[in-house]
């Protein structure tokens, strides 16, 4: 055996030994992907958090929730932006093959999977407002290089939303994830906006105490409201909405911007007494929207 042999052996060996060390102190064996992401996190304070790791309430398969806490959309506000996403694979990745139904569930704005197509990235005839290619993808690629931190315990997650207006699904829908969570992020948060398509789907835990009810048409809203929920209804135009019952959301182009979500906080569900939102179909997707 050579003198570069036997480095390289006792190398071996004192590696395997601080492993052994580490698992006898009872502590984690951190893979270097982790430990770029923890010098980061040490450099700088993190841009946003884990706040749920496990499985979707709908399917059972793993997804992960991260909350961000700056955001510059002209549109919503500053608020904590909440994305809900799988857990291992790309986003649009996700909307192509449908997996995405583990977080979006029945929304039908998701479009059609066309898993064999190589070239389209996404769904096609997508109507949802969420560009994939943007925020979500920056988000979802930032978690894989470890970047954001993981945090539990109910003290922890309502330090993230204390004061703050947070936004529950600024991708995916919050039925997906136990709704412990939420709780937690909005105890001490100033207000908050949420929307689900999931009313009546088995197993998610569906609030309408904390969002508005996704309508896709105006029979299913008619029905929301003969059961006391709020409504969030996406219309073909402004003349589309009954204004007996519904508003125009006052953040939209077609009311002419004059507030912000952050500022307006019409969009919490059943926890205020006031008529149900609606807005003009809006986004990449809205050339395939059909009412």
């Amino acid at each position: 055996m050579g003198r570069q042999d036997s480095i390289d052996l006792l190398s071996c060996h004192l590696i395997y030994f601080f492993i052994r060390l580490l698992l006898s102190w009872g502590g984690d064996v951190v893979s270097p992907h982790t430990m770029r992401g923890n010098r980061t996190m040490a450099n700088k304070k993190p841009s946003g958090y884990v706040i749920y790791d496990g499985p979707s309430l709908i399917d059972g398969k793993p997804i992960v929730v991260i909350a961000t806490i700056k955001s510059g959309n002209s549109k919503t506000g500053n608020m904590i932006q909440t994305y809900i996403l799988c857990r291992d694979i790309d986003p649009r990745l996700a909307s192509k093959t449908g997996a995405d139904y583990t977080i979006c569930g029945k929304c039908k704005h998701r479009g059609i999977a066309i898993p064999d197509d190589l070239i389209k990235k996404i769904a096609k005839k997508r109507t949802c407002y969420v560009n994939l290619g943007q925020g979500v993808l920056i988000v979802w690629n930032a978690f894989q290089r470890g970047i954001y931190p993981t945090i539990t315990g109910h003290d922890a997650i309502a330090a993230i939303g204390d004061g703050r207006v947070v936004r529950l699904g600024t991708y995916g829908d919050p039925a997906c994830v136990p709704s412990y969570i939420w709780d937690s992020l909005l105890s001490e948060s100033n207000s908050w906006t949420g929307y689900s398509h999931q009313s009546g789907l088995s197993g998610v835990d569906y609030r309408p105490d904390l969002t508005m009810r996704s309508a896709d048409t105006l029979d299913e809203a008619k029905q929301a409201w003969q059961n006391g929920e709020r409504t969030f209804r996406v219309v073909s135009n402004v003349k589309d909405i009954l204004r007996d019952y519904e508003t125009l959301c006052p953040a939209s182009e077609e009311a002419g911007r004059r507030t912000t979500c952050a500022k307006c906080k019409l969009c919490k569900g059943n926890t205020i007494a006031a008529k149900s939102i609606a807005i003009p179909v809006h986004g990449a997707g809205k050339t395939h929207f059909a009412a």
